[in-house]
C-alpha cells in the first residue's frame, strides 16, 4: 500500500497534477476577486470565507480527470484490479494521494490567501479547520467521479458536471464554519455536519468507486 501511495504521488507531480497547479489556481481566484467586487475592506471580509472555500473546491477539480486516467491508459488499472490488494483499498490510496498533492497544500496556503481578502483574525483558525476536515471528502468524491468517467474520451467536463453537485453540501457547511468563525459565532453545528459528511464519504464511497471500476473493467 505504501509503494502504491508513493507511486501515485510521483505520477501526480510528473503529470502536472501536483500541488503547484492547484495552488496557482487558488492564488489567481483570490487575487482576482478584489478586482471584480472592489477594494472595500468590509465587503472583502464578509465574502472571504465563501470565496476561499469556492476557490479550494475548484482547485480540487483541476487534477481529478487524471486521477485514474493514467492507470487506464497504460494498463496499470487492470493489473491493480487483479492484484491481491482489494480494489477498495486501491481507490482509497488514490484519494489519499490526491489529497496530499492537492487538498493539503490548499489547507496550508489558505491563511496566507485569507490576508489578501482581509479575513478577520478569528476566522483564520476555523478556515484552516474547515478545509482540513472538508477537503478529504472532496478528494474521495472526486475519486468516485473519476471512476464513473474512466475510459471516456474527453471525460473531464462530464466529470466536473457529475462531481460539482456532490460537492455542494461540503461547500455549504465548510463555508458556514469559516463564516461563523470569522464573526465569532457558534460553529459546532456546521462543523459536526461537515465532519459527518466527510466520515460518510470516506466510509461509503470507496466501495461505490470500486464497484464502478469493476463494471468499467469488464
Amino acid at each position: 500500500m505504501i509503494a502504491l501511495l508513493l507511486r501515485d504521488l510521483k505520477l501526480a507531480f510528473r503529470a502536472g497534477g501536483g500541488f503547484g497547479l492547484g495552488l496557482a489556481f487558488f492564488l489567481i481566484v483570490t487575487v482576482m476577486v478584489p478586482f471584480a467586487v472592489g477594494p472595500q475592506s468590509s465587503l472583502l471580509s464578509t465574502i472571504a470565507p465563501g470565496v476561499l472555500w469556492l476557490g479550494a473546491l475548484l482547485a480540487c477539480l483541476l487534477s481529478l480527470d487524471r486521477l485514474l486516467a493514467l492507470d487506464w491508459e497504460d494498463g496499470s488499472l487492470d493489473l491493480l484490479a487483479t492484484a491481491p490488494l482489494p480494489l477498495e483499498s486501491v481507490v482509497t490510496i488514490k484519494a489519499l494521494a490526491h489529497w496530499l498533492t492537492t487538498g493539503l497544500p490548499l489547507v496550508l496556503a489558505a491563511p496566507f490567501l485569507g490576508v489578501l481578502l482581509n479575513l478577520p483574525v478569528p476566522g483564520f483558525f476555523w478556515l484552516v479547520m474547515s478545509l482540513l476536515i472538508g477537503t478529504p471528502a472532496m478528494s474521495v468524491i472526486g475519486t468516485f467521479g473519476a471512476a464513473l468517467t474512466v475510459g471516456l474520451k474527453r471525460g473531464g467536463l462530464l466529470l466536473s458536471l457529475l462531481v460539482l453537485p456532490l460537492y455542494v453540501p461540503t461547500l455549504i457547511f465548510g463555508a458556514e464554519v469559516a463564516r461563523r468563525g470569522a464573526t465569532a459565532m457558534e460553529v459546532q453545528t456546521p462543523l459536526l455536519m461537515l465532519a459527518g459528511i466527510t466520515a460518510a464519504t470516506i466510509a461509503l464511497l470507496p466501495f461505490a468507486s470500486a464497484a464502478v471500476l469493476r463494471i468499467n473493467l469488464r
